[in-house]
């Protein structure tokens, strides 16, 4: 479904009465009915086979008003149910919410969860890069990871690309999950609505880029242009790499590079950070280009 569909679903249930919620109180660590929350960092390693946990009041919010992902359950401390009152009053008909004990809630999940309240939500599926390129806006800015397999780097990306606008995030097939749930916590709950895809390994992303009149800029510390001279195409995509090894030779060789300039010693950013930076700059800049025609404001 596209992801202005769900925005409109979550603006129908918002005019409805709320449903009443299904309450089932667990007082044994034990109970198999709160399986898919039991030693959570374990389960993280090893994933959930198309599922995912949700952690947090503002994620949760995110999760059941504009996620494109289907909440299954919740686990809620009991000493935090009261004052979620309203955000349980979201929770669809049917969606059983588990309540513990702090202390059971922490053996059941093996560890301390200070936040009180967790989610499970089910993944929705993802389309195919080129399908979701070629559905965007005429104007459009995208991110492209290659590489990033840090979790608090892709949730940050994330987070950068909702606050600046941005239409999608790309991530090759090596990249990290942005459903990972620190992922989630880190990106504020924006990995869960910004439209994303997986680039397949034998993909060529800058053909892919070029063939849906994407101008794909390279982020480098030797990018030849600096991000104060780059103008906006209507539709550019920025690449980044992972910190260290940066992005691909051959990817750099048939891409603009850019750069941001540094204190001079210094040429090092943290990947999150950049793509802040870019994307702030881009969203910012005046009346896009044409399609392709992302060329330096000063020569």
């Amino acid at each position: 479904m596209h992801p202005g569909a769900w925005l409109a679903t979550a603006a129908v249930r918002a005019t409805q009465e709320p449903p009443v919620v299904e309450v089932i109180d667990i007082v044994d660590a034990g109970d198999p009915r709160i399986d898919a929350y039991r030693d959570v960092r374990e389960r993280d390693l090893v994933g959930r086979q198309g599922h995912f946990i949700a952690e947090g009041e503002v994620v949760l919010r995110v999760l059941l008003t504009r996620a494109a992902a289907r909440t299954r359950s919740l686990l809620v401390a009991a000493n935090r149910f009261d004052s979620l009152s309203d955000l349980l009053a979201l929770v669809p008909a049917g969606v059983p919410v588990y309540r513990a004990a702090p202390a059971v809630m922490d053996a059941i999940v093996g560890f301390h969860i200070h936040r009180g309240i967790l989610a499970l939500g089910e993944r929705a599926p993802l389309p195919p890069a080129a399908d979701l390129l070629a559905r965007l806006p005429a104007e459009a800015l995208v991110v492209v990871g290659l590489g990033i397999a840090n979790h608090d780097n892709v949730g940050g990306i994330f987070r950068n690309a909702a606050a600046f606008g941005a239409a999608a995030v790309l991530l090759d097939a090596v990249s990290c999950d942005p459903l990972y749930r620190k992922a989630i916590r880190v990106s504020v709950g924006a990995s869960l609505v910004v439209p994303t895809a997986r680039i397949g390994r034998n993909e060529d992303v800058v053909a892919l880029l070029e063939e849906n009149g994407f101008a794909p800029f390279a982020l480098s510390p030797s990018g030849a242009t600096p991000l104060a001279e780059l103008a906006r195409p209507a539709r550019a995509a920025i690449l980044l790499g992972a910190e260290g090894p940066g992005l691909p030779s051959d990817v750099m060789a048939r891409t603009s590079t850019v750069s941001i300039p540094m204190a001079k010693g210094f040429d090092s950013l943290n990947v999150a950070t950049t793509s802040g930076i870019v994307l702030y700059h881009l969203s910012q800049a005046a009346r896009p280009l044409g399609r392709g025609e992302g060329v330096p404001l000063a020569s």
